[in-house]
């Protein structure tokens, strides 16, 4: 850990450093998807982001715990159930078993812990009823909001004006003490296939308070970074602190770190504006390299467009490195190390990859240099790690060395079942790989097989 690590603050609008609650360890909590559809490519940055984010901080010698949440109770939810014909919880089921077959494309690993809404309801209910206790929530006909009036502090992560914070939610029923009011509790309705019992009456959690109380449980209050998209500031993040504070007397979280948006021209990609491109066919199209590539040449915090350009530049520099690791043979003069003494630093300084990218990819043009001389030069411990903490060490594996006839009979049966939408003979076949030591990576150039190490 000895590096100081500077993160853009949303709350603070200033760049802090990063003092964690419980020395040497970071909790992370960066809000998921509501699983009402396949994720797109714009969900998967967060994922992105915060699995790299992870990486770089247990490269600097930290203990993390990051958690990813699945939102699978909601309106949304409950909207598109109706749509399709099918139980709500069975299609936020499937949903969310499809966002972790996507998002498993991505070979970053898994978050360490995913919790469901569904499966946190006591403690979402504990939270509200330490809000109605304290004087900072009411019940209403079987509902609970959050009176915003008796929390001083509601705006000052989004900095608007109280006038403009409008919440978005229907009161048609007249509920509310204040238009600026927001759902704790939602009472059961005709139609809706899920509920649950509290003191205040039979329904379901609204969705701020979901992660809140999701937050709580697996990283306690005050902890280190709560991440997500930027469209997430106003209203869920707001709400999120004003519950937690009103509650608990406590911070929710030390730092507030929140990613660009991907934008179609001048749109952001999203469900709601019919511009979205899925994370399975963005897979498929491009292979997961050039997309983690596309991601990490963006600052995260800035919005990155998604175009043809774009993925063909990410595909470019994946093969760059692709053709240097071609060409490496021996060990890595120390000359090359600092390098990756700057690829890190830049990280440090708000998790900059545009600026650690350059700085990898100044070592691969001395690499090649270098070999273009008749020196001999290896990946070495720089290299390597590098390439780990963006997710793409792969590129350092002899692809497909060994493979026998079996494994790429099989590999060949999961692409076929995978083009099928037949997943679960695609799970199997890769299941039987693993077995056998492989493991497939989709590369620009197609499928191919990888030994497990």
């Amino acid at each position: 850990m000895s590096r100081a690590i500077k993160i853009q603050d949303t709350l603070t609008g200033e760049e802090r450093p990063l003092e964690p609650r419980d020395p040497g360890r970071v909790g992370i909590y960066a809000c998921g998807p509501t699983v009402y559809a396949p994720v797109h490519v714009g969900n998967a940055r967060p994922y992105v982001v915060f699995s790299l984010f992870k990486r770089f901080l247990e490269h600097e010698g930290y203990e993390v715990t990051f958690v990813a949440n699945v939102t699978d109770v909601n309106d949304k939810i409950y909207e598109a159930a109706r749509q399709a014909g099918v139980p709500s919880e069975q299609l936020a089921r499937e949903m969310a078993e499809l966002y972790r077959r996507d998002t498993d494309g991505l070979g970053l690993g898994r978050p360490d812990a995913e919790p469901l809404a569904s499966e946190t309801i006591g403690p979402i209910v504990e939270l509200i009823g330490a809000l109605i206790d304290s004087g900072h929530a009411y019940a209403a006909d079987g509902d609970v909001y959050f009176d915003v009036a008796t929390f001083p502090g509601y705006g000052k992560l989004s900095n608007r004006p109280l006038e403009e914070m409008q919440q978005g939610e229907d009161d048609a029923t007249g509920l509310k003490r204040h238009s600026q009011d927001f759902a704790l509790w939602k009472a059961h309705k005709e139609g809706e296939d899920t509920a649950w019992d509290a003191p205040w009456g039979r329904g379901r959690p609204g969705w701020h308070i979901e992660c809140s109380a999701m937050a709580e449980q697996i990283l306690g209050v005050d902890f280190d970074v709560h991440g997500g998209g930027s469209d997430l500031v106003f209203p869920h993040h707001e709400n999120e602190i004003a519950q937690t504070e009103a509650a608990r007397n406590e911070p929710l979280a030390r730092l507030w770190m929140h990613n660009g948006m991907l934008q179609f021209g001048d749109e952001k990609m999203s469900k709601s504006a019919g511009n979205i491109r899925s994370l399975a066919g963005a897979l498929e199209q491009y292979g997961r390299d050039a997309l983690v590539m596309y991601f990490v040449q963006g600052h995260y915090r800035k919005p990155i467009e998604y175009s043809e350009r774009t993925l063909a530049a990410a595909a470019r520099a994946v093969d760059r490195i692709r053709e240097l690791v071609r060409r490496l043979d021996g060990e890595e003069p120390d000359a090359i190390e600092p390098y990756a003494d700057r690829f890190f630093d830049a990280l440090a300084d708000d998790f900059n990859t545009p600026t650690a990218l350059a700085a990898l990819f100044d070592w691969i043009g001395e690499a090649n240099r270098r070999l273009d001389s008749g020196e001999q030069v290896g990946a070495g411990d720089g290299l390597r790690a590098m390439l780990r903490t963006l997710g793409l060490a792969n590129l350092l594996d002899v692809a497909e060395a060994g493979a026998d006839d079996e494994a790429r009979r099989l590999m060949d049966e999961r692409e076929a079942a995978r083009a099928a939408k037949d997943f679960a003979t695609a799970d199997a076949r890769r299941d039987q790989l693993a077995e056998l030591g492989w493991q497939v990576r989709d590369t620009p150039d197609g499928p191919t097989l990888v030994p497990l190490r």
